[in-house]
Order: structure tokens, then C-alpha cells, then sequence
């Protein structure tokens, strides 16, 4: 298992087939990251970049937004920007966001969750003006 000397962006997984090899681009990773932060109750959105933020403005959804992830000998460390619903525990609802998201990529990747860092970006009030 390795960093893909070809691809910087992706992961290269040992397997046992002979009929060829799997990679893993950090952007699927980044996309099942995002999707399941998503689900957790508490959870307004996800805040990206601004380039994340031109993309979404013109209809294209970015489902790795506020996602930045490094893929390492088969250890993921993730980056999470949220944006929180008001009322909601926030300690609670990191806890829930770090298994959630755990869970997800280890279940659909086999690779393995060193860390899930969350940078709380603001809240959302519901008030719009």
C-alpha cells in the first residue's frame, strides 16, 4: 500500500486479484467525507473555498466542499469546515460528525482514520436577510 508515485492525488491499495489494482482519487474520499458530515442533525453546511463557492453558484455541486483530506500509507487525516445549525451542541455534534465520517470512509474504502479535525466556520440562524 502506498502514495501513488504517479498520481499525487490518489492512493494506490494492495490487493490480492491478479486482474489489476485499485486506486482511490483523495476526491472520492473527500466526496464520502462530505456527504456524511451532511447527514449528521446540527450540521447547516459545509463551507469550501472560494473557488468551491464560484463552482456552486454555477449549478455544479460540489460534494467535497469544506473537505480537505491527506491520504498517507493507507491513513486518512481530514479537514472539516462546517457550518452549524444554531441550538445545537456543538461538542456533541462534532463528536457525531467525527463517527459518522470515520465510519463512512473506513466502511467504504478499507483505508484507515487517523483523524477528523473540525473547524466550526459559523452558524447558521435560519434568518435570512
Amino acid at each position: 500500500m502506498g502514495r501513488d508515485s504517479e498520481n499525487t492525488n490518489g492512493y494506490t491499495m494492495e490487493t490480492s486479484s491478479e486482474i489489476g489494482e485499485v486506486k482511490i482519487a483523495d476526491d472520492v474520499v473527500a466526496t464520502i467525507a462530505g456527504l456524511a458530515t451532511t447527514e449528521v442533525e446540527g450540521v447547516a453546511a459545509m463551507q469550501g473555498n472560494l473557488t468551491n463557492e464560484i463552482v456552486g453558484k454555477l449549478g455544479v455541486r460540489n460534494l467535497s466542499k469544506g473537505v480537505k483530506i491527506e491520504l498517507m500509507e493507507g491513513r486518512v487525516h481530514a479537514e472539516l469546515s462546517v457550518m452549524m445549525k444554531y441550538g445545537y451542541s456543538i461538542p456533541k455534534t462534532c463528536r457525531s460528525i467525527q463517527e459518522k465520517v470515520k465510519n463512512a470512509i473506513e466502511n467504504m474504502t478499507g483505508l484507515q482514520v487517523e483523524n477528523v479535525n473540525i473547524r466550526i466556520v459559523g452558524v447558521d440562524t435560519g434568518k435570512t436577510k
